[in-house]
């Protein structure tokens, strides 16, 4: 696993993104990690996983997505 980057969710989240391996696949990993009780970061269910051959198209859509943002409040039927 390579990590990538940590981004705080809230007090007891944070999402991370990394670079995996699972069976043979090379993976872009973007998972919500939880605080447990034992005061351990743990990795949840929540996020997701895709191949690096779509890494191309998930940056072109955060793009998109980010340049809407910046123009203020989106109308989200008008951008799908």
């Amino acid at each position: 696993m390579t990590d990538i980057a940590t981004i705080p969710k809230n007090s007891k989240e944070e999402f991370r993104v990394s670079l995996d391996e699972f069976r043979g696949h090379q993976l872009l990993n973007v998972r919500v990690w939880y605080r447990a009780e034992d005061d351990e970061m743990r990795p949840g269910r929540q996020g997701i996983a895709l191949r690096l051959a779509l890494l191309p198209d998930l940056a072109r859509a955060l793009e998109k997505a980010s340049n809407i943002a910046s123009m203020g409040e989106p109308d989200l039927e008008e951008t799908a």
